[in-house]
């Protein structure tokens, strides 16, 4: 007979003898029982201790006492046998590890209700369009069919059921990427052909951004208005990939008043001029070096240490995910990157060796052995700075924690 079926066969005995008894008050009793359990499954005397419990998954130490009546019977027995070794507590860590876990895609005809509580009499916060990107917060309702999000500077409930989330979402996350032209001068012409011959339609102010529709080479096709395209010239302009947010009522109604001004904006003469009028100031700090520009990059997010993980997280200070933070990082420096992992390793500047690494490069990793799933920023000396899942937010590793897929120079 082994441990796991004398315990059991213990256990019951004491049962037995408790019932039978019922005299479990005095100390012969209580030393006998004792001794009974140390003949059986041999352990050695102790005192007012655990005792073990049995659970169809086996045997497992936890804080309980066998009681009849006035006695407790007291041992400690550590018994692996028949244990499964992916216990519940085991499977709640993968499940901080995955940083994709909370990370949902708004999956719907056009938009969804934001609700102030998990019912649809709840008040209306926000709209959540289709192809907007989440941070599941917690479930709510009897069977977990509502979902507590923040999406944007909206926080809210909605239906689970209209989302893609968790591994289904990052398995298509980089079909939700929107490509978006900043303008970084004063004002930009838009033309209704790629040339500048053509009458211009209206402009773009300096820090406006409109939705990149096509790459035209030296022209981008742009959504202009809500029912008009266009073209500006790339060269005024910095491409950034974002995803969409939930929108408040008031960040709604902005975005309406915008679209309205550019419709006005169509009114104003067709008058040749300039095709970028700007003002252009040059950072305060330039680089003599790629070195020292690698460096500035480096202890520029080298502040953002311990900052919290964010699913699909719009900003460094708020909190972003793993190929959040590296584009950022690099967008503060006036770098276009990609926004998620995959893009990065695809597309942002040239692959590398290992032994060709300097700090400031991004290294692309895969933890399922087909596509790149998590991106770090070297920082040297065998490390990384990393949102690396929400459980640990941004820390510094390991540069070889997990299986490398690739390495990025951005800088040159």
């Amino acid at each position: 007979m082994n441990q796991y079926y004398r315990l059991k066969f213990v256990l019951g005995y004491l049962v037995l003898v408790f019932v039978m008894t019922g005299c479990g008050t005095h100390d012969e009793t209580k030393e006998s029982q004792i001794t009974v359990i140390q003949e059986v499954v041999n352990i050695d005397p102790v005192e007012e201790r655990d005792i073990v419990s049995v659970s169809e998954n086996g045997i497992k130490r936890v804080s309980e006492i066998v009681q009849a009546g006035e006695a407790s019977i007291f041992a400690e027995i550590d018994i692996k046998e028949n244990k499964e070794e992916n216990t519940e507590e085991s499977k709640e860590e993968n499940i901080e590890e995955n940083e994709y876990t909370n990370f949902a895609i708004a999956d719907v005809k056009k938009y969804v209700n934001v609700r102030t509580e998990p019912s649809t009499e709840g008040d209306i916060v926000g709209k959540m369009y289709d192809g907007a990107v989440a941070e599941i917060l917690s479930t709510a309702g009897q069977d977990d069919e509502w979902f507590q999000i923040k999406s944007g500077n909206v926080e809210g409930y909605i239906k689970a059921e209209y989302f893609i989330y968790g591994n289904d979402a990052a398995a298509v996350m980089d079909e939700y990427v929107t490509r978006y032209a900043e303008v970084w001068v004063d004002r930009l012409n838009v033309r209704p052909e790629p040339s500048t011959e053509e009458a211009r339609i209206g402009y773009i102010d300096k820090e406006e951004k409109v939705k990149v529709l096509e790459d035209c080479g030296e022209w981008l096709r742009i959504q202009y208005t809500e029912e008009k395209e266009g073209y500006i010239s790339e060269e005024y302009v910095i491409i950034l990939e974002e995803y969409t947010y939930a929108k408040t009522l008031e960040e709604e109604q902005a975005e309406i008043d915008e679209r309205k001004s550019r419709e006005e904006r169509k009114k104003t003469s067709n008058e040749e001029k300039p095709e970028a009028i700007t003002n252009i100031v040059f950072p305060s700090t330039t680089y003599t070096s790629n070195e020292e520009l690698r460096k500035a990059i480096v202890n520029h997010a080298m502040q953002y240490l311990g900052n919290r993980y964010v699913s699909g997280g719009s900003s460094l200070a708020g909190g972003t995910d793993c190929s959040g933070f590296t584009c950022f990082i690099y967008a503060d420096f006036g770098y276009s990157i990609s926004r998620t992992p995959g893009g990065q390793l695809s597309g942002a500047g040239r692959s590398i060796d290992y032994t060709n690494i300097q700090p400031g490069d991004i290294i692309c990793y895969s933890s399922n052995g087909r596509s790149c799933t998590h991106v770090g920023l070297y920082i040297g000396n065998g490390q990384i700075i990393h949102s690396a899942n929400p459980r640990k937010g941004v820390v510094i590793g390991a540069a070889g924690y997990d299986t490398i897929v690739g390495i990025k120079n951005v800088i040159d």
